[in-house]
């Protein structure tokens, strides 16, 4: 509940306070009008007054310190690193409960940073040691002579190389992410001509792949890609470098996760605003459950989906769809999950030109 202003509130420190000086003066008062009506001595009538103003004040002090009392163990415990305690007093309707509320508020805060961290390292670590570990073996058997140097071996030691570019370009991009040292290089550009240049990369990419790996989700070519730009000569203005991870990594998270011979269409509509651009990728696979969908643009999320390609297929690294949401929100645009009849379908909105306010 809101009061009009400090001092108002009902159950505040400054009323406890405000009630303990009135209620002393008033057993002050009283005492003094019993000593004069019955000729007690004043001495007498002084030290009942401030033995009863001790215990009163003691009274009110107890409740005032002893969670003050419990703020400070719990801000210990949380400078030593556990995160796990917290004030009870977080009901009190005073500026203390305030700031139990505030305490509790910023151990929970800090349980999840730590908690995220954690999972970060463990998950990085993780994603890590897959490579290494592939082109360690390789490496090892060529060394020990159990395997030529030949094109396949160089091709499976290239392939695990490509693989650990790849998650530290993503790294890389989430550290930009976290340090906020991204600027936005925002241009017009002709939709057509650039979707379908990103379009061709990634086709090109995969065949690329294919050839040099044999196997992996990332070098799919049975997928067919399709674009849709209405209308022909619409434009766009955002920045190309950022837009170009966008579409990429919906591209690459669309095509692992359709079926056989499927199809991924990219669609691109004109916005509400000047310039603005209103884009959707679809695929044709298992989609993502609605209890899934606040969480896929996290990091490391791979989703419960089930791999169309089978066990043992590179899942990625569950970034690409963390990148694609922080370079959406650099312009100030929107992402999310839409609902669709078959497959997942994407929505991707950024709002062009910004408005000159005068």
């Amino acid at each position: 509940m809101t009061w009009p202003g400090p001092g108002m509130r009902p159950f505040s420190i400054k009323a406890k306070l405000g009630t303990l000086v009135v209620v002393s003066v008033f057993i002050t008062t009283g005492l003094l009008i019993v000593a004069l009506r019955t000729r007690t001595e004043f001495q007498f009538i002084t030290v009942f007054s401030v033995i009863a103003t001790l215990l009163i004040t003691q009274f009110v002090a107890h409740g005032l310190t002893a969670p003050l009392d419990e703020m400070r163990a719990v801000a210990r415990s949380i400078s030593h690193g556990d995160y796990t305690r917290r004030v009870s007093g977080a009901g009190r309707r005073d500026e203390l409960g305030d700031l139990a509320q505030t305490i509790n508020r910023m151990a929970d805060d800090l349980e999840a940073e730590d908690r995220h961290r954690k999972e970060l390292v463990a998950n990085v670590s993780h994603e890590l040691r897959t490579p290494i570990a592939a082109l360690r073996a390789v490496l090892e058997n060529v060394v020990d002579g159990v395997s030529a140097a030949d094109p396949e071996t160089m091709r499976t030691a290239l392939k695990q190389t490509e693989r650990l570019g790849r998650l530290v370009e993503t790294l890389l991009d989430l550290s930009r992410l976290d340090n906020g040292v991204v600027a936005l290089k925002a241009r017009r550009f002709e939709v057509w001509p650039y979707l379908s240049g990103v379009l061709k990369e990634a086709n090109l990419a995969a065949s690329q792949r294919r050839l040099s790996s044999g196997s992996g989700n990332h070098s799919r070519t049975d997928v067919h890609l399709h674009l849709d730009v209405s209308p022909p000569e619409l434009t766009a203005h955002a920045d190309a470098e950022r837009l170009h991870q966008v579409v990429a990594n919906l591209i690459d998270n669309a095509v692992k996760h359709s079926p056989p011979h499927g199809r991924v269409t990219v669609l691109a509509r004109r916005g509400l605003h000047p310039e603005s651009l209103e884009l959707e990728v679809m695929d044709e696979g298992p989609g993502i459950p609605e209890a899934e969908r606040h969480r896929v643009f996290e990091r490391f999320n791979r989703g419960q989906a089930p791999s169309p390609h089978g066990p043992g297929s590179d899942g990625g690294t569950g970034l690409g769809l963390a990148i694609a949401r922080w370079a959406v929100d650099l312009h100030g645009g929107r992402i999310g999950v839409a609902e669709s009849v078959r497959g997942c379908r994407i929505q991707v909105t950024l709002p062009g030109i910004p408005e000159q306010r005068g």
